[in-house]
């Protein structure tokens, strides 16, 4: 068990490491300054990261910006407000629909008016509800590490941030089923790397706002061709089988087996499937199609 977390580490530190891209900015949304890359020109994609993430962590240091670059596509990723170079409000009123609301601002700052788009965890779930609400907008989706239920009992992570605790709640509910929480040494250890990434109180704020949560009538009606990638030891997997159990039209499902939620998405089965997924369904055959 314990080697299994030690080779957790790695992943984490990804979340340390700095945006190094030429073509960085930023935009005003609704009155909050937000950070974002574009890379490569093509078929645009949009990813969303997770909680504690960026862009940065995310997308570029697994090399999933660089393997969709490479295919092709035009890639923006976000910094949501909260995260990464974005600006941190404390102010929860400044989350929840605001929050998910920056990626179609973003869209609508490129002048975009359809693209594929990506998430991951929180982001994942960002982007359920994207498409149940704007489906227009949407040429696929990738819901990674997320599914239909939203996390449970968070109200301890955000007391625990706001008390200075760290991000101990976080960690447990994210251990994979029948498995123990990382040991106290390894816990410490991780809290250090994200409190000198992240602005706890933020995040605490990020918490109390909450996540969305669409209505399975908005699942059934999905018309989006839609990807859900995740760790076969994610504890989150349980809302893909919702998904699945719902019979989502247009819903392709894709395990990665033996990864955890901390470490499917810097999995080559990830981003090879998702790479895949995008490559079944390009514009033009979409735009023929509607």
């Amino acid at each position: 068990m314990l080697k299994k977390l030690v080779r957790v580490a790695p992943l984490l530190a990804l979340f340390l490491l700095p945006l190094l891209h030429a073509e960085d900015a930023f935009f005003d949304s609704d009155g909050v300054r937000i950070h974002y890359i574009v890379e490569g020109s093509g078929e645009p994609v949009l990813l969303i990261h997770g909680y504690t993430s960026s862009a940065a962590g995310n997308w570029a240091a697994p090399g999933v910006i660089k393997g969709l670059v490479a295919d092709h596509y035009q890639v923006i990723a976000i910094d949501n407000r909260g995260h990464g170079q974005s600006e941190k409000p404390h102010d929860p009123a400044m989350y929840g629909p605001k929050m998910i609301h920056d990626s179609l601002h973003l869209l609508d700052h490129l002048k975009i008016q359809k693209a594929h788009i990506v998430g991951y965890s929180m982001g994942g779930f960002f982007t359920l509800d994207l498409l149940c609400d704007h489906p227009e907008r949407f040429l696929t989706a990738t819901l990674g590490g997320a599914g239909f239920d939203a996390p449970a009992n968070v109200t301890d992570l955000a007391e625990s941030l706001e008390q200075g605790k760290g991000f101990g709640p976080l960690m447990v509910a994210l251990t994979p089923p029948g498995q123990q929480p990382p040991p106290p040494e390894q816990m410490a250890s991780i809290n250090k790397m994200l409190l000198a990434i992240n602005d706890p109180l933020a995040l605490a704020a990020v918490v109390r706002a909450g996540l969305p949560q669409v209505s399975e009538a908005q699942v059934k009606a999905n018309k989006v061709p839609t990807l859900a990638l995740v760790g076969s030891l994610d504890p989150l997997k349980a809302g893909v089988d919702h998904l699945e159990a719902m019979n989502m039209p247009n819903l392709k499902v894709v395990v990665v087996p033996g990864a955890t939620h901390m470490t499917a998405f810097a999995s080559p089965v990830f981003i090879q499937n998702l790479k895949s997924f995008l490559e079944e369904h390009p514009a033009k055959a979409r735009a023929a199609t509607n």
